[in-house]
């Protein structure tokens, strides 16, 4: 019996096999890959940390990216190794660069801005390892052969997502959905500024808006002509300071001293005792306080923004701005004291390297860290501690001593033989002093020329002081000193202590004359300081002991120590990092002006200052607003 024609069963369109089979390659070509590069490219952060958190977002790029696929295996039938590899960089680029357009807000509390942060990357590379021990740099290289490990991790997975997608999409049902589904995304994606709130967070943030951001910016900034308008009038500072009568001036620039030490209740509960000991402190020392609030034109660091801010008086929250600010010749207000007298003086400490951006400023004196004379133990990345610098501002521009603490009882007892000792070690004590005057001098030689060495007029006059003076070498060159005539000064002044990663913290002393020297301080207290961890996860309780000990040093300097007609500006120069304050906290920052004069302080008053270290809620305005009014406060009363 011959058998018929044989019908041949017709293959269906789209993936081969059963209905189980297709449904297991549609779940593993398609649907599985989608899920996976969606998470790529949806996480968001896991606030303080560094570290993504699950997200159920949209990623409108990622339905762009489909469609492209689509279409090209569509028009030319499969998609080849080399293009594979290529979408592959690009999205392992896309989820990197993802990772920063979530992360850097969240601990910032600002936008990043390549250009500028890229400057200061090798900085913060250093902060991070620095431990006060090799560890630290070891923890440092692991964690950037973690980054690298991780990003080939990223790269292959996306790369096996990518090849899954386009097997699919050979087929011509399977290709149809992708394209489908990928439309769709690119249309939600598009409307996204005109949807609701409800929708509207559930797309991801897409990459190519902080690329286009990034290149804005960096055309800004190489952009010379694009900034000359921007920057505006400079405040009118002519004029005199006659109502400072002569006193020192302080701008101490507190960094990172932000509204939050006011506005979030866990902090300013932590903080209050200590804000209580420095208004204590003033009130004691005769002198009163007012305070405001200031928008400080930069978040969580770039410090240096708010300083060439107030005291320019420009607009600078756009760093190319400012940098476009030092290429000019503008007036500042160290300009206008220098003009009426004052020795201008620049005490920064957190400068460890060249510095040509000074020259702007016209600083009579540029004090770095290698060259205002400390000669103690280094803390951590920043080195030198506040209240030490805040004790050589005082010895060397102030012209002023700490009383030595006296010794205790049981040590000064004594017979007549113990007595006769003492006198030879006091002749010691003489001598290390007069060694320790003429170090002082050889060193002031190098950058403080009217101290090293003073005119002939001041000449005369020291040796008239020297005649009259008590016959002890010591005391002649004190007396001398306190003879010659001085130039008022303006030292300004930004802190360190306090800047992440807010370690090591040098214990407070109330005997600030051993800070001048050698045992500032002991191997032990150094120790100690370099063992208190810090985590860049959790970073509060760091900065909360750094806030702690700027208001203690504060207290009791103005409370003890300084000049009794010594004129302070204390002021914010940013909040602290998004890691402190946490996600869309204000740019808010206290400025408190420190005086005896009451009749100074009201003119302050009058313009929106209230008594008291808790300024109002709500701001002057922007930190440059606040340099005219120092100016027309100064001048002379009509």
């Amino acid at each position: 019996m011959t058998p018929g024609p044989q019908r041949h069963a017709r293959k269906p369109r789209g993936l081969p096999g059963t209905v189980l089979a297709s449904g297991l390659r549609v779940l593993a070509l398609v649907l599985l890959p989608l899920l996976v590069l969606n998470l790529l490219l949806g996480f968001g952060n896991h606030w303080p940390t560094l570290w993504p958190r699950l997200e159920w977002r949209f990623s409108a790029e990622l339905a762009a990216l489909v469609v492209a696929l689509a279409a090209w295996v569509g028009w030319r039938g499969r998609a080849g190794g080399r293009l594979l590899a290529g979408l592959s960089m690009l999205g392992t680029a896309w989820v990197m660069l993802h990772y920063l357009n979530v992360t850097v807000p969240s601990i910032f509390g600002r936008r990043l801005n390549a250009y500028w942060d890229g400057q200061h990357l090798w900085a913060v590379l250093r902060m991070s390892g620095e431990g006060g021990a090799g560890g630290a740099y070891l923890r440092l290289a692991l964690s950037l052969l973690l980054a690298v490990a991780a990003v080939a991790l990223i790269y292959a997975i996306v790369r096996l997502c990518l090849q899954g997608l386009a097997r699919a999409a050979e087929h011509t049902a399977t290709r149809r959905a992708l394209l489908g589904l990928g439309a769709l995304g690119c249309a939600l994606g598009a409307t996204q500024p005109w949807q609701g709130e409800v929708l509207r967070p559930l797309i991801a943030p897409p990459v190519s808006s902080l690329l286009a951001e990034q290149s804005r910016l960096l055309a800004l900034a190489l952009s010379r002509t694009a900034h000359v308008e921007r920057l505006g009038p400079s405040p009118d500072f002519a004029g005199d300071v006659d109502a400072l009568e002569g006193s020192d001036v302080l701008i101490v620039f507190a960094e990172a001293y932000g509204a939050v030490t006011l506005d979030k209740p866990d902090i300013a509960e932590a903080l209050a005792a200590s804000r209580t000991r420095l208004a204590a402190g003033i009130a004691a020392s005769g002198r009163h306080v007012v305070s405001a609030r200031l928008i400080s034109p930069t978040f969580g660091g770039a410090s240096w923004l708010a300083h060439g801010s107030l005291l320019a008086g420009i607009d600078t929250r756009n760093p190319a701005d400012y940098q476009l600010l030092l290429t000019t010749a503008r007036p500042t207000l160290v300009s206008h004291f220098a003009a009426n007298g004052y020795h201008t003086v620049v005490w920064t400490p957190g400068i460890q390297r060249a510095w040509p951006e000074g020259a702007f400023y016209g600083f009579d004196r540029i004090a770095d860290a290698d060259r205002i004379g400390y000669q103690g133990p280094h803390f951590g990345f920043w080195r030198i501690p506040d209240q030490a610098s805040m004790a050589l501002i005082h010895h060397q521009e102030f012209g002023k001593r700490f009383p030595a603490r006296a010794a205790p009882q049981q040590d000064r007892a004594g017979n007549a033989e113990d007595g006769a000792e003492g006198g030879a070690e006091d002749a010691a004590d003489d001598a290390t002093a007069i060694a320790d005057e003429a170090a002082v001098r050889v060193r002031l030689a190098a950058y403080h020329p009217e101290d090293a060495r003073p005119s002939d007029a001041d000449a005369a006059s020291m040796a008239a002081s020297m005649a009259a003076a008590p016959t002890g070498l010591a005391e002649r060159i004190e007396a001398a000193r306190a003879a010659r005539e001085r130039r008022p000064r303006l030292v300004v002044f930004p802190t360190v202590t306090t800047h992440a990663p807010f370690r090591a913290i040098a214990p407070f002393t109330d005997d600030w004359s051993r800070l001048l020297g050698r045992d500032a301080y002991s191997a032990d207290e150094l120790a100690a300081a370099e063992g208190v961890p810090v985590r860049w996860s959790d970073p509060t309780p760091a900065y909360l002991a750094s806030m702690r000990y700027q208001f203690d040093w504060l207290a009791d300097y103005l409370g003890q120590h300084a000049p009794a007609d010594l004129f302070t500006i204390i002021v914010g120069d940013h909040q602290p990092i998004g890691s402190v304050t946490g996600p869309g906290q204000p740019w808010d920052v206290p400025i408190h002006i420190v005086s005896h004069d009451r009749a100074l302080l009201a003119r302050f008053e009058a313009a929106g200052f209230v008594p008291g270290l808790v300024p109002p809620d709500t701001p002057l305005g922007p930190m440059q607003d606040v340099t005219p009014l120092l100016i027309e406060a100064f001048r002379r009363a009509p």
